[in-house]
């Protein structure tokens, strides 16, 4: 049940990490959060399967922060691609 704060915990946080990136025009809402909480439960499964307990602090770190600097890195890589791709198709275009 423990996992449930994790993606919890990382689902808000990437919801924040959202609202702080620029570019919200370019993506959908649920695009940070999303990645956040997937992640989270990966690392979080994972840790646990290598025999960390649930009092490790290394596991709420890894699952929660290191899930949502994984979701701010994909989600800043995902928007700059979105503004390459629009710049191209606008000179395609001639716009």
């Amino acid at each position: 049940m423990y996992i449930l704060l994790a993606l919890v915990g990382a689902c808000v946080l990437g919801i924040a990490v959202h609202y702080l990136i620029g570019g919200r025009e370019l993506r959908g809402v649920a695009l940070a959060p999303a990645i956040a909480t997937a992640v989270s439960a990966i690392v979080y499964t994972g840790l646990q399967w290598a025999g960390v307990g649930e009092d490790s602090v290394w596991l709420w770190l890894a699952s929660v922060l290191g899930a949502v600097l994984v979701a701010a890195l994909a989600t800043a890589g995902l928007t700059a691609a979105r503004r390459r791709a629009d710049v191209h198709k606008r000179a395609a275009l001639g716009i």
